[in-house]
């Protein structure tokens, strides 16, 4: 079985190293996923007793987070070791870590290379955030008697579909974990159904609740660059083919809304350039943030669009808009963190397509704290409703902010359980 896994992994691999080096994925780091640790990481690690956490992106990125400050306290370790996939969840990780943690890149999942990542990488106990699931890892470690815990956990309708096409292998990864910590009740039958053991899945709450304290509005320069008067919607974490309907609903909008101004942020900054492109196409100017943030005070117009293009600082960034428009939902993404927006009590829109995020986007709509849209057409009217209604817009927004009070928990909960192994 591990022998066909391999096989698929390294076809997988095979076919996406043209891709890497067209888009300049590759970094300096790059090294550490082929088991390859620097020096000086391998000196630090040396009889060192620590915890390896492991968030594959920005997302589980920011819920671990709330784990991390958890750990300290509670867990006995010199450090933590935390490890992404993406160069963007680095980032974010390497603004978590204390001088004494260590910030590398996962192993590429083959045993050779796991090996040899473990000869250097020892830890007490390993997390893994949502649903990252590397056989090979857990494997090794498992055989090293290190006890393993999945975090957040949670199964999306397409994940469930391709895990049950494997099952038959994915049962045997399953029993290596100790614990699973699952968002809902729906999470936990699935991971059982696929093979997990029943007494070893608790249902905790989703984490992104207990996100909230970790988010600081004051990096956010943006009010000192709006009048009082001027309106603010911001369309956060945005994909190909977004940005133009928003653009479009933008350009009628100001024509009714003179106030209005639009703030867009590109889920992928490598896409800063074409985006750009878009909003000039459209027929206004494009304004990236890092300039605004690095010049004086200065009136925007409905003729500039603003374009975020910096990392990490569009939770805080929130707190200056009026309207919030969730990205990946009007196409087919899986959308986006709803919870960042509502921390500010702010109303919020989504389109048809939240599957990444279905339980709290079902929560939301349940409570009457944010708008789900289906079209561009219902984008626009609904942006056009909020804007007549100051009166609306306050009332979407405490029950979206009512609806986080609700949901937290869920990382005292993971703690009392992470203690137990």
């Amino acid at each position: 079985m591990r022998i066909i896994y391999e096989l698929v992994l390294a076809i997988f691999c095979l076919i996406h190293i043209p891709i890497f080096l067209f888009k300049r994925k590759f970094h300096k780091g790059f090294l550490t996923r082929l088991g390859f640790l620097p020096d000086d990481i391998i000196k630090r690690l040396k009889g060192k007793k620590y915890i390896w956490i492991h968030a594959v992106s920005v997302g589980e990125a920011m819920v671990a987070s709330r784990l991390i400050s958890a750990l300290r306290n509670v867990f006995s370790v010199d450090c933590l070791v935390i490890s992404t996939v993406t160069s963007t969840g680095n980032k974010i990780a390497h603004s978590l870590a204390k001088e004494e943690d260590v910030v590398v890149y996962l192993p590429l999942d083959f045993g050779f290379i796991v090996n040899r990542t473990l000869q250097n990488i020892s830890p007490v106990m390993f997390i893994t955030t949502e649903t990252e699931i590397w056989p090979n890892i857990i494997a090794a470690l498992n055989k090293k008697s290190i006890p393993i815990a999945l975090i957040n956990g949670r199964i999306s309708d397409g994940s469930f579909r391709g895990y049950k096409a494997v099952k038959w292998f994915l049962k045997g990864v399953l029993a290596k974990i100790n614990i699973f910590c699952m968002q809902t009740q729906r999470d936990a039958d699935r991971i059982i159904q696929l093979g997990a053991e029943e007494d070893m899945v608790e249902v905790v709450g989703n984490m992104k609740f207990d996100e909230t304290s970790m988010i600081d509005n004051s990096r956010n320069l943006l009010d000192q660059h709006f009048e009082k008067d001027e309106v603010l919607f911001i369309a956060g974490s945005t994909h190909p083919r977004e940005e133009d309907d928003l653009i479009s609903s933008y350009k009628k909008l100001i024509k009714e809304f003179p106030k209005l101004r639009l703030l867009l942020a590109p889920r992928h900054l490598e896409r800063l350039d074409d985006v750009e492109g878009i909003i000039i196409n459209h027929g206004f100017k494009a304004r990236r943030y890092s300039s605004i943030k690095s010049s004086d005070k200065e009136n925007n117009t409905s003729e500039s669009i603003i374009l975020l293009d910096t990392i990490g600082e569009l939770s805080s960034l929130y707190s200056s808009a009026s309207i919030v428009f969730i990205g990946g939902s009007l196409v087919k993404k899986g959308g986006h963190n709803i919870i960042e927006p509502a921390v500010f009590s702010k109303p919020i829109l989504f389109g048809p397509f939240m599957y990444n995020f279905q339980d709290i986007a079902d929560q939301f709509v349940s409570l009457n704290a944010a708008i789900k849209i289906n079209n561009k057409e219902e984008l626009e009217y609904s942006i056009r409703s909020l804007l007549k209604d100051s009166g609306m817009r306050e009332r979407l927004g405490v029950r979206a902010k009512e609806a986080i009070e609700k949901g937290k928990g869920a990382t005292p909960r993971t703690v009392d359980l992470l203690k137990k192994l």
